[in-house]
């Protein structure tokens, strides 16, 4: 199967979840036996353009900055305006005009600004690709709540923003004849949007260090742990909105908050003046040592989707004190190997009961870990993914004409709205 897979961007080093997510599906699929050409954005961090490495046939370009302007008067949503410049387009239409790929892959609605020159190279095309849509959230129910978020000015341009996600979201479910998705509560959204079309369940594996055996004691130190790229708004809305609640509570008690994960200088800067009893790192090379050094971990997060920390932290063998709404697809039950809360109050009234008490600390540990083991495999998620995308192969004309008759509803439902 010869793949052209678009990307956000190179995810090596893969530093968020958005990377390792498209990290370990491209190296899964081409695992699998898929041929892959990428393309995405070039990064600082890897300065590669054009190499085929281990078996993958990567297409870069250095990222593009927009005018302010033309940002705001694009039709694309921010989400997937980064990839849409002259650079990424060429490379876009090099590779559909090289040769006829089997599948075209869009890795998120990050790439998503690619949907307008394939619909059209797939209607010109005598053997017309699959079109694959990996979803990594319900982007409509991201930007809902991000819009319910914002206030002021910035609520309004937040507001327009989401209706562009909207309206790209459809149209990414409307054009591909496979739809996945990382949660089984996004598969339900994404079903109820595609007019009850099989949505494909695919979680993230994880590749990382799994620790045999732990023991939270008195020799480990009294403290939390918080790993978490701070480079998307809504996260850092979050922990910013659990610290406000829970940093007086937990320095009064003793208890040492850490946080761990990539973000800007001067955001970190900002974050130790206004939380000073909190020791932030920033980004580390192995966040390894520091879980070592923690009596249980936080995922504060106010949005859904699979959050690969949680595997970090259950494979490291760390409890897990979550928001309730923070880690769906993972096979946890509160109360037998995780703490759910309903508040940041509520979740660091929870860190003060448990910071101390080591049989539930190890009893959640060893279940949590003992419910996951045999789970969360990249190369069985990649043979998942390569069969479902030959399926839809045999599928595809229904999936089409279904997708054409979803797409004319979408149409009329906007211009009646429009009205």
């Amino acid at each position: 199967m010869h793949c052209l897979w678009l990307t956000l961007a190179d995810p090596e080093p893969a530093t968020n979840g958005q990377l390792i997510y498209s990290k370990g599906l491209i190296e899964a699929a081409r695992d699998a036996g898929a041929t892959l050409r990428v393309i995405g954005l070039a990064r600082r961090e890897n300065p590669r353009s054009v190499c085929e490495l281990l078996g993958i046939d990567w297409r870069l370009s250095d990222e593009q900055v927009q005018s302010r302007w033309r940002r705001l008067l694009s039709p694309l949503p921010v989400v997937a305006r980064r990839g849409n410049s002259p650079n990424m387009r060429r490379l876009l239409n090099e590779a559909l005009a090289e040769r006829p790929w089997d599948t075209i892959v869009f890795d998120s609605i990050s790439s998503g600004w690619a949907l307008r020159a394939v619909a059209r190279h797939r209607r010109q095309s005598l053997r017309p690709p699959r079109i694959v849509y990996i979803a990594h959230n319900h982007e409509i129910t991201v930007g809902r709540r991000i819009a319910k978020a914002a206030r002021g000015l910035r609520r309004v341009l937040k507001a327009i923003d989401y209706l562009k996600v909207r309206r790209l979201e459809r149209r990414l479910i409307a054009a591909a004849d496979l739809v996945t998705s990382n949660t089984p509560e996004d598969c339900r959204r994404f079903a109820a949007d595609a007019k009850g079309r099989s949505i494909v369940f695919l979680p993230p594996g994880y590749a990382g260090a799994r620790i045999e055996a732990r023991t939270i004691d008195d020799g480990v130190p009294r403290r939390a742990i918080l790993v978490s790229s701070l480079d998307w708004p809504p996260k850092r809305a979050a922990v910013e909105a659990f610290l406000a609640d829970a940093t007086a509570m937990l320095a009064r008690e003793g208890i040492g908050l850490q946080v761990v994960g990539e973000a800007e200088p001067g955001y970190l800067e900002t974050l130790r003046r206004r939380f000073p009893s909190v020791d932030f790192v920033g980004r580390v090379d192995d966040v390894r040592p520091y879980m070592r050094q923690a009596r249980l971990a936080l995922v504060p997060d106010l949005l859904g989707g699979f959050k690969l920390k949680g595997l970090d932290y259950v494979f490291n063998r760390l409890p897990i004190l979550a928001m309730r709404i923070a880690l769906p697809g993972m096979p946890l039950q509160e109360g037998a190997n995780i703490g759910l809360f309903d508040s940041h109050a509520a979740l660091a009234d929870g860190v003060v009961e448990l910071i101390d008490d080591f049989p539930r600390l190890n009893a959640w540990q060893a279940a949590a870990y003992d419910a996951c083991a045999d789970r969360f495999e990249w190369r069985r998620i990649g043979h998942h993914l390569v069969q479902h995308i030959h399926r839809a192969e045999r599928l595809s004309p229904r999936a089409r004409r279904d997708a054409s008759t979803f797409a004319a509803a979408s149409r009329s439902a906007h211009l009646a709205a429009g009205r």
